[in-house]
């Protein structure tokens, strides 16, 4: 006897969405839709060492149709959603609607400007492949300038890479440029010594990685610094320019500004009239549920989950993917009439690299610095990443990379635009 199968429409294919896709793929009682805008699976913990030109895009993306393949009951749509109707259940998307019995949003995050939008125009972002293949192109195009200047003291603002925010992208990217500048190009050149190159690193806050320990956020201080970049804390921006960064004591000159501060909801939760917080996060219950509509799940970035919290539960991928297979969970649990247990975030740390041979890494009361960090770094993100060919293509690249000291991705693409795999 064939029964009604729900539908279940999960939007966005990130860490969140995906764990939802393999909790529920072949589940006979349900029939799941995924429209996402991009084509591909990103793992966004290593956008950072595409920006730097470590790894190449396909090292770190895969297509989302190859990783559901075997899901008889998934069905992926390439598309842009641009509403919801929550009343009459209701996805619009590329022109056309599909009803939903639960909804789960899964879409991320962008960058925040903190209510300085034309700072945009200005700065460099690190969110998505395009705007990692953005960042190489800008940092292979500036060593190439300076080169055809032929003089370090004219081509200065070329060579001066400013990144605002030490968080752990913030850091890892200024870890990873001036390995990239004082070591692996270095001798590439012959009218500049790329090897000085300024990176400087601004924060806000009294110190980098405010996640993490004090003792891990000095440690990550000195690295840095012992690498030629200058670490400016307590240095809140008060504008950018079309020439550099305005702080209250100095004004920094550079052709090269990466924003690294903050996140915010993604355009479509921006769109969406549900309770939201002032990033603009969609606020979720206990079970991860908007507080308003009981089939609607929000997951990962796109969520404000603070329920017996004193803050939010930060934008990570283990929170998103753990949110992801509860959710599955939950959807089951109330098909079947059971009661509900609520969602318990199990913390297993944090991590961020500084440069070669050096991270720090924490897990509960273990801290981990300098080479057993980093080790340990590459073990979680080579075990995490999705899928067996990027595993093998990244720990190569790696490989070839630390025994070198080579980067072997340096291609300026003509229009970072051009990229076939979607942005």
């Amino acid at each position: 006897m064939s029964h009604l199968k729900k539908k279940v429409i999960i939007i966005g294919a990130g860490f969140g969405g995906l764990q939802v896709i393999k909790s529920l793929g072949n589940n006979s009682n349900f029939e799941i839709l995924v429209i996402d805008k991009k084509n591909h699976h990103l793992f966004q913990p290593l956008l950072y060492q595409v920006a730097t030109a470590v790894l190449s895009p396909a090292d770190i993306a895969i297509p989302t149709r190859s990783i559901t393949t075997n899901f008889k009951n998934v069905k992926i749509l390439y598309g842009e959603v641009t509403g919801i109707n929550f009343n009459s259940r209701e996805v619009s998307f590329q022109n056309r609607n599909e009803k939903y019995d639960y909804l789960v949003i899964a879409t991320g995050a962008k960058t925040s400007y903190f209510g300085n939008s034309q700072w945009q125009s200005k700065t460099l972002g690190l969110k998505n492949l395009k705007d990692a293949l953005a960042i190489r192109k800008q940092i292979l195009l500036s060593f190439e300038q300076a080169e055809l200047i032929g003089d370090y003291e004219k081509a200065k603002s070329l060579m001066h890479y400013v990144i605002i925010g030490g968080g752990p992208t913030g850091v890892e990217l200024a870890g990873s440029i001036a390995e990239l500048s004082h070591n692996i190009i270095r001798k590439d050149f012959r009218s500049i010594d790329s090897g000085m190159t300024k990176v400087t690193l601004i924060e806000a806050g009294p110190r980098l990685l405010n996640a993490f320990s004090e003792n891990s956020s000095t440690f990550t201080k000195e690295k840095l610094e012992s690498r030629g970049v200058e670490v400016l804390t307590n240095s809140p921006v008060l504008d950018i320019t079309d020439t550099g960064v305005v702080l209250k004591d100095r004004t920094i000159v550079s052709n090269t500004i990466i924003w690294a501060a903050g996140v915010e909801g993604s355009e479509l939760s921006k769109k969406l009239s549900i309770n939201k917080d002032k990033a603009n996060r969609i606020i979720v219950d206990e079970y991860c549920r908007s507080t308003e509509y009981q089939n609607v799940f929000v997951i990962g970035d796109a969520a404000n989950f603070s329920k017996g919290l004193n803050r939010p539960l930060p934008g990570v991928s283990p929170v998103a993917m753990q949110q992801g297979r509860y959710v599955a969970k939950i959807i089951q649990s109330i098909e079947k009439n059971k009661t509900l247990t609520p969602f318990q975030y199990f913390d297993k740390g944090n991590m961020a690299t500084i440069g070669r041979t050096d991270a720090v890494a924490e897990f509960g009361g273990i801290r981990l610095k300098g080479l057993m960090g980093w080790l340990g770094w590459l073990f979680v993100h080579l075990v995490y990443q999705v899928g067996f060919k990027n595993k093998m293509s990244t720990l190569i690249s790696w490989v070839w990379s630390y025994l070198t000291f080579r980067a072997g991705s340096r291609l300026i693409q003509e229009e970072a635009n051009d990229i076939s795999i979607g942005s």
